[in-house]
């Protein structure tokens, strides 16, 4: 789902925002190798994911063949355009950091030309909370790749885990970690802000929504992200709170992949960590995807 990282587009956007933080008090973002100011819901172990692949926490089931579609508008430089997120949970794994990890796939499209592409890596530990062990976002100027600058791997680099969902998620709850990297000056913290809401979306409307509240220690003119999960779905809406991006999304789709269709997931992501090994010295320090034991095929075939 949608991150805190903010694009290179939307810098000259924030120039006068940071010209005014530079003759205010010290800013947390003045030192981005500080502790951070969130911690993860608990300490991270490779010895407490006894089964991380089965992904089934409340909040945000990550079931192997699904693809969620979020449709809305942001502003990456050029005004508010039309925005489209996709995400499919791959049927691919790869171990980091001493976990094994299921592979993300999200595609970031910007008036119907990709503006960003991401593998991460997500595990569940045996509290139900779900781990974000990295993230590898490629980005693309008119549809051509331009670079992967914002690499972090949980482990390596001095770049630690968070948590992009905790298990037991109350009101009240510490604002956590979702993820450090001092070495891309890449931190965010979220916490939970409200409980049994209610959203309608083009997919559907849902009650006992949770709402969380995301944001960029490193750069506080970045705004917040609000994000609407709903039980037993996932992300149903993302909403802005003095985002210069002013980045909203509603889910408007839910998909079950086809054998075909996984196919060519796997070999688009595939493709992709073919690229991460050329261009990012830490990724070429990890393990390589694992496809799964038995690929699935058209019943007969």
């Amino acid at each position: 789902m949608p991150s805190r990282r903010v694009r290179p587009a939307v810098l000259i956007v924030l120039f006068a925002s940071l010209l005014t933080l530079a003759n205010s008090v010290a800013a947390y973002g003045d030192d981005p190798e500080k502790p951070p100011p969130c911690n993860p819901v608990t300490a991270f172990t490779p010895f407490n994911f006894s089964d991380p692949t089965q992904i089934n926490n409340k909040w945000n089931p990550l079931i192997p063949g699904t693809q969620f579609t979020l449709n809305g508008q942001a502003d990456r430089g050029g005004g508010l355009l039309p925005h489209e997120v996709v995400t499919i949970v791959t049927d691919l794994t790869k171990v980091i950091n001493g976990v094994r990890t299921v592979v993300i796939l999200e595609k970031d499209i910007n008036e119907g030309i990709i503006q960003e592409a991401e593998l991460n890596f997500q595990a569940q530990d045996n509290g139900a909370n779900i781990w974000n062990m990295g993230e590898y976002p490629e980005e693309y100027e008119n549809g051509k790749f331009d670079g992967a600058p914002d690499v972090w791997i949980a482990g390596l680099g001095d770049a630690k885990p968070g948590n992009s969902m905790i298990g037991n998620a109350q009101l009240g709850t510490p604002e956590y970690l979702q993820g450090w990297s001092p070495e891309i000056e890449f931190l965010d913290c979220a916490k939970v802000f409200m409980m049994q809401q209610r959203a309608c979306v083009p997919a559907g409307c849902y009650d006992d929504v949770m709402v969380t509240d995301e944001r960029s220690p490193l750069e506080p003119e970045s705004g917040h992200q609000r994000k609407f999960y709903a039980p037993e779905v996932g992300n149903v809406q993302v909403g802005a709170v003095n985002d210069p991006e002013d980045e909203t999304l509603v889910l408007t789709k839910v998909s079950h992949l086809s054998p075909e269709e996984m196919a060519k997931v796997r070999q688009d992501a595939l493709k992709m960590e073919k690229n991460a090994y050329k261009v990012n010295g830490d990724y070429r320090r990890t393990q390589p995807i694992t496809p799964p034991a038995i690929v699935p095929g058209p019943l007969g075939g």
